[in-house]
């Protein structure tokens, strides 16, 4: 199983439009993020986690062929906003692209994008297959069994999800016991760590470590990072040596 990070960035990306600040003008490409994804590759089928924004430039950079399906872990436009460009695996293999999300991610997907589920369709938009999903019940693609994992995102719910040895959390300022027992042996944990000072809705970078360290991982990765962490040769001086930030195009086996 392979991981892509396709994007590692919040939701203004890094650098951030008219912004002057160290970070957003550094010249090493690991303080260049788009909007945060990954896509985990297994038996050459590819699953996403969230199409943002970016979702275009991240196939075209890593040259992806296909898509098997896409999981959604909440429904803000940072997260979802890419959908229309599905449309291109559409027309080249002659699918429909499966999806999986929450009841309140697919009302956003039919408010946002109400072209993709009309009965009349014009030609042309995106064919998807919508699987809804619930924080409390694991679900299975192609044998591969996913474990939802609920985050509070301030108040909002956010699923991160969990395979085999790997955990893909995004956007959390709070997790539960009950949810924190699903993530306990994970070896490769990927979580959001927004910014060094507090933050009302995310973890900062002290509450990312402490997480790391209830859920005990080999290694850690740190995503959804913003202009605002700082440069990265910098920061990661100061992680511990199974923590580590993510960058745009990183691959790692699990």
């Amino acid at each position: 199983m392979k991981l892509t990070f396709l994007g590692t960035g919040t939701s203004q990306g890094v650098p951030v439009i008219a912004c002057d600040c160290d970070v957003c003008l550094s010249s090493d490409n690991r303080d260049k993020r788009l909007r945060s994804s990954v896509m985990i590759s297994i038996n050459n089928l590819n699953y996403l986690i969230d199409c943002g924004p970016d979702f275009r430039q991240q196939m075209l950079r890593e040259q992806i062929q296909d898509i098997r399906a896409i999981l959604f872990t909440h429904e803000h436009k940072d997260h979802v906003a890419g959908l229309d460009d599905v449309r291109a695996f559409n027309f080249k293999h002659q699918k429909d692209i499966d999806i999986y999300c929450d009841l309140n991610v697919q009302k956003a997907l039919l408010r946002e994008f109400p072209y993709i589920f009309r009965d009349l369709k014009y030609p042309g938009v995106p064919e998807v297959n919508v699987h809804k999903i619930d924080s409390d019940e694991p679900f299975y693609i192609d044998g591969n069994l996913f474990t939802p994992i609920e985050v509070l995102h301030y108040k909002l719910p956010v699923l991160g999800f969990r395979l085999n040895d790997l955990t893909y959390i995004t956007d959390a300022k709070t997790i539960s016991s009950k949810e924190l027992e699903k993530v306990k042996g994970t070896r490769v944990l990927v979580v959001n760590a927004l910014r060094i000072s507090d933050h009302i809705s995310h973890f900062n970078l002290d509450q990312a470590l402490s997480f790391i360290d209830k859920v005990g991982p080999e290694i850690a990765y740190l995503t959804h990072v913003s202009h605002m962490m700082g440069k990265t040769k910098d920061v990661e001086k100061q992680l511990p040596n199974n923590v580590m930030f993510a960058y745009d195009g990183l691959q790692i086996e699990v």
